[in-house]
């Protein structure tokens, strides 16, 4: 299917305002592990989901806070602690 000349120039008037939007910067081996570790926590938090098991809240809480850490987003970073917390006096209050 062809493209059409209208579209084509406005692709090619945009295109270099668009790249200089996107950053193309690769992961060093700290980020890579970090994200790595942040899809394992949030493995661990959809299993604590499905069986209410305190440890699987807390393991996939500090995974996802060692992502979140590394990536700089301090939002995310109190969100992160304030599960932590919460599931970690759950737990011991439990025992």
């Amino acid at each position: 299917m062809k493209e059409k000349p209208f579209l084509k120039t406005i692709k090619a008037k945009y295109r270099p305002l668009l790249k200089a939007m996107v950053r193309d910067k690769r992961l060093n081996p700290i980020e890579r592990l970090a994200t790595r570790l942040g899809y394992m926590g949030a493995g661990f938090l959809m299993a604590g989901q499905w069986t209410v098991e305190p440890i699987l809240f807390i393991m996939g809480f500090v995974c996802v806070l060692v992502q979140v850490t590394t990536r700089r987003q301090w939002n995310l970073v109190v969100l992160q602690l304030n599960g932590l917390i919460a599931w970690t006096i759950h737990f011991f209050s439990s025992i």
